[in-house]
């Protein structure tokens, strides 16, 4: 829970003091709302002063300094129409969110937003917001479903590999006398030449690569096994058509390159040394903890998927009306929240559908699936947290944002109180909710094997949608 309120406090801490605008609701047709908003006259007076002293700050008028100037004089110089349509712009972004807090509904898709006739002085600002909204479930069973569970079984294979990461993590890199094999390591010194003319980020000194690891383009690392130290080699490669680099992408380049030394790793052995390195008396006792280090890690794996199982069998037993503009709206959703991710490590979205070879609309369609399935496990969460009253306190809130609390070097109680100046209490309970929810349809759920979910024929299989494997008294377990 500590994790959740971490990502929830992340979430919420950037938003807006919360304005008293008011709102009422009216349902539409599949999932749809209409929030008919009102901003009271004193709030859009405050905004057409914050914007009056804005536009103050550029403004010259005879008897007042630069920045001086009072909000009535500009708003009788520049025309209170005027003010009052730059305060809208700037505010009716916060207004928007305050009216869908005061509405209190969770937003699907992009609204379609009315803004009526701009106000005269005294009077509230109303406009209006349709938008699709999260579903509403009917519950089937969600207390005592039978859910496969697999046990943690750590084979002898895991623990092989992991001793011999183990032993690649202690290997040393010593110099050999013989030809390059895959696997060994070669420096060298390298010239590359674009139709014989040298080009940029083509030269390197005393690089060392590991042969047969990947790292350079394709077929560079091959045409130098068998290489010895000091011999000179002409490398011939051609950069594949999705290069990053424009200007070498489907292009033939040339190296020259000279073998400086040939280096072989020397793994230690798999003894009681290696344990001793490793902190522990001997091998055996080195093999019992990566044993139980890996059946831990495994069972927290086990668990999650335990409790994604009850939820979707909670999901199938269930009815919820998703209209197809809803599952769109989400994948739309998905895929702008996958560009805001990609560009902050640098990709832009162009590149992203370049390298994949799609279009925004393919990766759209693409994300109907998780956005049908997500919306389904939302909209019954919601129902779960409503029959059974589930609400947060304010113990569950502190617990929940110790990490971000740490981060930030404040206690959780001064970042819960920040939660509450901002108006975003209720987003973080709410999600809180929901996991608690998820908790309980786990809790209440009955562990059966995989061999017993196998031979009552209730096991989801490769091919069948979770949906229909539920109807046919099927179960969904992933991961399985």
């Amino acid at each position: 829970m500590a994790e959740a309120g971490a990502h929830a406090a992340g979430r919420y801490r950037q938003s807006p003091m919360a304005v008293p605008v008011s709102a009422t609701v009216t349902e539409l047709p599949e999932s749809r709302v209409r929030v008919e908003a009102e901003v009271p006259a004193a709030e859009v007076e405050k905004r057409v002063s914050q914007a009056a002293k804005a536009l103050g700050r550029n403004l010259r008028v005879p008897g007042f300094r630069a920045g001086k100037v009072p909000p009535p004089v500009i708003i009788q110089r520049v025309g209170r129409e005027a003010v009052l349509d730059e305060a809208v712009r700037e505010s009716i972004a916060t207004w928007y969110s305050a009216a869908i807090d005061a509405a209190n509904v969770v937003t699907i898709g992009e609204p379609a937003l009315n803004l009526q006739d701009l106000p005269g002085e005294g009077e509230p600002l109303r406009f209006s917001i349709e938008i699709g909204v999260r579903p509403i479930a009917q519950l089937g069973d969600y207390k005592g479903l039978e859910v496969g569970r697999r046990e943690p079984e750590v084979d002898a294979e895991l623990v092989t590999a992991e001793l011999d990461a183990l032993r690649e993590r202690s290997a040393k890199v010593e110099t050999v006398e013989r030809p390059a094999a895959k696997g060994d390591f070669v420096v060298m010194d390298f010239l590359g030449t674009l139709e014989g003319v040298p080009f940029g980020g083509g030269e390197g000194r005393d690089q060392m690569v590991e042969l047969g690891s990947g790292r350079l383009v394709p077929g560079f690392e091959d045409q130098l096994e068998g290489a010895s130290a000091g011999e000179e080699r002409t490398v011939t490669i051609a950069f594949p058509d999705d290069y990053g680099a424009e200007d070498l992408a489907g292009r033939e380049a040339v190296f020259a390159v000279t073998v400086k030394e040939i280096k072989a790793k020397d793994l230690p052995e798999l003894d009681d040394d290696l344990a001793a390195e490793a902190g522990f008396d001997t091998l055996a006792e080195l093999e019992s903890d990566v044993r139980e280090r890996i059946s831990a890690a495994m069972a927290g794996e086990i668990d999650a998927e335990f409790r994604e199982a009850a939820l979707d069998s909670a999901v199938a037993l269930a009815t919820v009306d998703l209209p197809d503009a809803l599952t769109e709206a989400r994948a739309r959703e998905l895929w702008e929240q996958m560009s805001h991710s990609l560009a902050h490590q640098g990709i832009p979205k162009e590149t992203y559908l370049q390298i994949t070879g799609k279009t925004e609309d393919e990766v759209i369609a693409e994300g109907k699936e998780t956005a049908e399935r997500d919306l389904r496990r939302e909209a019954v969460l919601a129902a779960v947290v409503d029959a059974e009253g589930i609400e947060p306190s304010d113990e569950d809130m502190l617990e929940s944002l110790e990490r971000a609390a740490g981060s930030e070097q404040i206690s959780p109680k001064k970042l819960l109180e920040r939660l509450r100046s901002n108006g975003r209490e209720d987003a973080l309970k709410a999600e809180l909710a929901q996991r608690q929810a998820v908790e309980l349809i786990a809790d209440a759920a009955t562990p059966i094997s995989v061999e017993q979910a196998q031979a009552r024929d209730k096991l989801w299989t490769p091919g069948a949608e979770p949906a229909e494997a539920a109807a046919k008294g099927g179960l969904w377990t992933p991961g399985s």
